[in-house]
């Protein structure tokens, strides 16, 4: 079976496949601090609860925006699956045209789900990917990586709210029942949730505008399914985006 892991900031999301049916995934806080061992640990038991062993895994493939993080995955897949992983960054193979000033620059997180999008529609799409930060990336209806925007995520705009507003709780992130609300709680869910789509719409159309495509409009990440049902630009959910990419990037420099 096949190991793909997209390691970001805020989570790392892990994902077995066996061939190209998605078995399992799992969501694990990133935490910085933790050994080798630590994530042996932590995987094994993730593992076991799914009846998965460690020697079922022939490879390995990681998405990682957290450079430091690398020599951990890396030891991890060589102490305990006993391989070299698959690192999607300069060098390998993803098939897709990266129209960047300087392509090294651009997250292999966005370079993954442009791969996994624009493999499974083939046409002008917009990504939206819902993370620590949330990033819009363009791709031409050729399949060309042209770029995008990068605004603070939903988490981080609503706990700058909470730090720098003295008498404003933290608030659960959730949909209000109204957009007029009648307490500061929902008031509060009311700006970050309505405001923040609005936000993603306006950068949506924009693109669109600048572009002079009518885009398939994708969102992924994990608060994918709290945005996407209020904002009016967003055509399809797609959780797994990510995890597909890998899967798929990975076929295309297997025995490379």
């Amino acid at each position: 079976m096949l190991l793909v892991i997209d390691l970001g900031n805020t989570n790392t999301v892990l994902g077995m496949y066996r061939g190209e049916e998605l078995v399992r995934s799992w969501r694990v806080t990133t935490d910085k601090s933790r050994t080798v061992d630590e994530y042996g640990i932590l995987i094994h038991e993730l593992f076991r609860l799914s009846d998965i062993h460690f020697h079922d895994i022939r490879d390995v493939i990681i998405s990682c925006v957290v450079p430091p993080m690398l020599n951990t995955l890396e030891g991890l897949c060589r102490d305990y699956f006993k391989l070299k992983p698959y690192i999607v960054g300069p060098g390998i193979k993803t098939g897709m045209p990266i129209h960047y000033d300087n392509p090294r620059e651009v997250g292999a997180d966005r370079i993954v789900n442009a791969v996994a999008a624009y493999e499974k529609y083939r046409r002008s799409l917009i990504i939206v990917d819902f993370g620590t930060a949330t990033t819009f990336d363009f791709i031409s209806p050729r399949g060309e990586y042209q770029g995008g925007a990068i605004a603070p995520g939903l988490v981080i705009s609503a706990d700058a709210l909470f730090q720098r507003a003295s008498k404003l709780p933290r608030v659960e992130l959730s949909r209000p029942p109204q957009v007029i609300a009648k307490n500061t709680v929902n008031s509060m869910q009311s700006g970050i949730v309505y405001g923040y789509a609005g936000l993603v719409d306006g950068i949506v159309q924009r693109m669109k505008h600048e572009s002079k495509e009518d885009s398939l409009v994708v969102a992924t990440g994990g608060l994918s399914v709290l945005i996407a049902p209020v904002a009016q630009t967003i055509d399809e959910i797609d959780p797994n985006l990510t995890l597909e990419g890998l899967r798929i990037i990975y076929s295309r420099n297997k025995g490379v």
